[in-house]
């Protein structure tokens, strides 16, 4: 399985051929939910912005989906940390490296945004 990697951002050279782990199957569904609810929120401030509702009920909105992302990309975080994160720490070597770093750079994105 390849992970697809957001358009313009090339996966770094010292991870070609690393192997990654995907979500858990038993969270895969709670994502899944979650996201499609998102997506529910996207078009319907599409729709407020489209019939020109008042700003403030618009930013509201904004928010409360800027929320259910940030909640997302929390799940996704503890995750990767409890089990990529962590089996990598226990065999060590270039590969607990790698994942450290994934993490790392995963929160700087966080905090950023």
């Amino acid at each position: 399985m390849t992970e697809i990697q957001p358009a313009g951002e090339q996966q770094p050279a010292d991870q070609a051929g690393h192997q990654h782990s995907y979500i858990a199957n038993n969270t895969k569904d709670d994502y899944l939910k979650r996201l499609r609810r998102i997506e529910g929120q996207a078009r319907g401030l599409q729709r407020m912005v489209e019939e020109e509702q008042y700003c403030i009920d618009i930013l509201t909105q904004v928010s409360a989906m800027t929320k259910a992302l940030q909640s997302v990309a929390l799940g996704l975080l503890d995750e990767h940390m409890a089990h990529c994160v962590v089996d990598a720490a226990r065999e060590g070597g270039h590969e607990a490296e790698i994942k450290l770093k994934e993490a790392s750079d995963a929160i700087a994105r966080l905090v950023r945004s």
